[in-house]
């Protein structure tokens, strides 16, 4: 029987990355999309994917709507509650932790400090892209 792909969770500036520009975040989402890795999210972190994409990257509705089917194409949501508290520095960033954790997931895979400098939470891994690619791509 084949290994069940690893669980892992995107923070939203890996994800946004993958979609606009081609370097290692692209390159960890086509291995989501490949099912290489399983992702998982929830409506938090799809909540702040839609917003960003709308407010900052100026998506309109329509593409908008064509990142969520895909997201909820390859992924699978979880329910969190959002009272987990494990990103002092940055408490907006622990809804990744919490779904993560809720999600089962091994990895949380982010270019921001304020999760990577966790390292771990509860046995789950952070690693930055760049990290990420060179441990699950071999």
């Amino acid at each position: 029987m084949a290994d069940k792909p690893q669980r892992v969770v995107f923070d939203t500036n890996v994800y946004i990355a993958g979609l606009l520009w081609r370097g290692k975040p692209y390159y960890c989402l086509l291995m989501a999309k490949a099912g290489t890795v399983k992702l998982v999210y929830c409506t938090q972190t799809a909540g702040e994917l839609t917003t960003k994409l709308r407010e900052k990257f100026k998506f309109t509705e329509d593409r908008i709507h064509a990142v969520a089917y895909e997201l909820n194409r390859i992924a699978e949501k979880v329910e969190i509650t959002g009272n987990l508290r494990a990103v002092k520095s940055d408490p907006d960033d622990d809804k990744f932790v919490e779904c993560a954790l809720v999600g089962k997931a091994s990895v949380i895979v982010s270019d921001d400090h304020h999760l990577t400098d966790l390292e771990k939470y509860e046995g789950i891994e952070i690693l930055t892209s760049d990290e990420f690619l060179k441990r699950f791509s071999k």
